[in-house]
């Protein structure tokens, strides 16, 4: 086959495909060019071109969630690279395994006023597990052997322990565009074994008796679809002083946990939240939504909070941790799920939760049947007519807030760029998961997110089953709710900023087809043709005031 001179380029695309690592996302570029061709001349790769570099790194972030596989990224020299760094940050704090590899120029021309350098090996240190810079110089059998370790080596760290985004830089020297006709040799293999880990029998039972007779919460935040999980889950959840609670964009939802943790403390008194403490609190997950259960357990400390995952790090979120147990939650829960007494005290705490669950239940549908036209009332129309087998995606501010509060659990799957909760690259993320899923994939955003990351909608061949609601509230309507901001004389022109979005216009010019809602009606009539309409992807704006839906909001919660 006839493909780039450059060797280093060759066996990265080698082992690529060896490790079965296929997605890659590539922006075009000159010093990328090598690497470019080597993977355009293989048909084992599903090839992204994205010419924004941010929107390519929050596509691939997109991709792998969906897929949970390494997707790679290749970007030419220069400021190309930075443009990455808002996606790899919040791929690094959603443990999603990203492939980074930018082209470089030669390590003697940086700083040397040359066009596109910059001190690219570890401009993304902070964001990704490891750094490995690759010379230019590639010819002799040493340089090649240490090309194809780090390879190997880069790729089997991004995916295992705790899954990470990896850099390497490339350094590629001129002629870029050389190519000729290579023999057929695999390049060296080198395969990771991971011992299947288990809690010794003294610690199982350890833990068995004290979740069998204290006061405990479950507490899972974001996660991808766990089966197995979610069945030992809900046999703890059995137990009468057992409460596990979930979020949406936790993927384990069971009509045997709290699914609405925000509705249900939101209408608990002071009493009733002291009565309710915790003895242990056991975290599961990703960073929480939920501002209510932070504060809860923040005010009301358990004796014990233990963390359960593979993170590298001490997490104490609560300020209150005691262990951290460093071990896939799924094994862990299916060992105490296996060696539950059959003999169960009588306790009433689990009830409790649940009375209080049913309560909120009732409490938000009088509340959703009492209010006009806005946001919420949209809200509630959305998610009681979304088809089961899509997959949500949740813009930061709003949106993910909003879903918290409806029934979710009959959702395929439920996603957020909660890592960092930043509302850059929302729209892409959504993409690249609709990219990798094949039944619809929902996006719903804010109008100020949607702007943020218009770009992204340039993209080519975004599917026909990709579709995006935007709530336009006139701003960022998360700004009139939180308490930070919600009183300050500044509110609407620093934080919310008022501006218009033609989303009509961009619609028509990204070959979106268009609809709108500006009232109950309008939303009824046009939902409908929204969710069937499959000729091309599809924009639904959903026009409510901004300032009464904040006021709507804030009297849910009797701010």
């Amino acid at each position: 086959m006839e493909t780039t001179d450059k060797i280093s380029c060759n066996i990265i695309v080698d082992l690529l495909q060896q490790h079965h690592i296929y997605d890659i996302v590539v922006s075009p570029g000159s010093r990328n060019a090598p690497l470019l061709i080597a993977i355009a001349r293989s048909n084992k790769f599903k090839k992204h071109i994205v010419v924004d570099e941010r929107c390519a790194a929050f596509m691939a972030l997109g991709i792998a969630t969906i897929t949970n596989k390494p997707v790679v990224l290749v970007c030419t020299s220069g400021s190309a690279l930075l443009n990455y760094a808002p996606a790899i940050s919040e791929a690094y704090y959603r443990r999603t395994p990203l492939i980074v590899i930018s082209a470089d120029r030669p390590i003697e021309w940086i700083d040397q006023d040359d066009s596109q350098t910059i001190q690219q090996y570890e401009a993304l240190n902070k964001y990704v597990k490891k750094n490995y810079n690759i010379p230019s110089e590639c010819e002799s059998d040493k340089s090649k052997w240490y090309i194809n370790r780090i390879i190997n080596d880069a790729i089997l760290s991004c995916n295992s322990g705790r899954k990470a985004p990896v850099h390497i830089n490339l350094q590629l020297d001129e002629p870029l565009n050389i190519t000729k006709t290579l023999e057929k040799k695999p390049e060296r293999l080198i395969s990771l074994i991971t011992p299947d880990v288990q809690i010794d029998k003294k610690s199982v039972n350890l833990f068995v008796e004290k979740i069998s007779i204290k006061k405990t919460i479950i507490i899972v935040g974001f996660n991808n679809p766990d089966l197995k999980l979610k069945k030992a889950l809900t046999k703890i959840a059995k137990l009468p002083n057992v409460v596990v609670m979930t979020e949406s964009i936790s993927n384990i939802g069971s009509n045997l946990f709290i699914n609405n943790i925000d509705r249900t403390l939101s209408i608990l008194n002071n009493e009733e939240l002291k009565n309710l403490k915790p003895e242990i609190v056991i975290t599961i997950g990703g960073a929480l939504v939920s501002r209510f259960i932070k504060q809860y357990i923040r005010t009301y400390p358990p004796k014990e909070h233990w963390h359960i995952g593979i993170t590298d790090s001490t997490i104490d979120c609560f300020k209150c941790l005691t262990s951290r147990i460093e071990i896939d939650p799924t094994k862990y829960f299916t060992q105490i799920a296996a060696n539950l007494s059959t003999t169960i005290s009588p306790c009433d705490y689990s009830v409790k939760w649940h009375k209080y669950a049913r309560k909120s239940e009732k409490t938000h549908n009088n509340y959703i049947s009492s209010i006009g036209w806005s946001e919420l009332k949209a809200y509630s129309m959305i998610l009681k007519n979304i088809p089961s087998n899509w997959n949500i995606q949740l813009s930061n501010g709003t949106p993910i807030r909003y879903h918290q509060l409806f029934d979710w659990t009959k959702l395929n799957r439920c996603d957020c760029n909660r890592g960092v909760s930043g509302i850059d690259g929302c729209t892409s993320t959504a993409i690249g998961a609709s990219i990798a899923y094949e039944n619809t994939t929902l996006l719903i955003s804010g109008d100020l997110c949607a702007q943020y990351d218009i770009g992204a909608l340039a993209i080519s061949n975004i599917p026909n089953r990709f579709k995006m609601i935007v709530i336009c509230n006139g701003g960022g309507g998360i700004f009139r709710f939180i308490n930070s901001t919600s009183k300050l004389p500044e509110l609407e022109d620093y934080f919310v900023t008022k501006s218009k979005l033609p989303l009509k216009e961009i619609a028509l010019g990204y070959k979106f087809n268009y609809y709108e809602a500006i009232d109950e009606s309008s939303l009824k009539d046009n939902l409908h043709k929204f969710i069937t309409d499959d000729s091309r992807p599809s924009i639904l704006a959903i026009y409510a005031d901004g300032v009464l839906s904040a006021d709507i909001l804030k009297n849910y919660f009797n701010l």
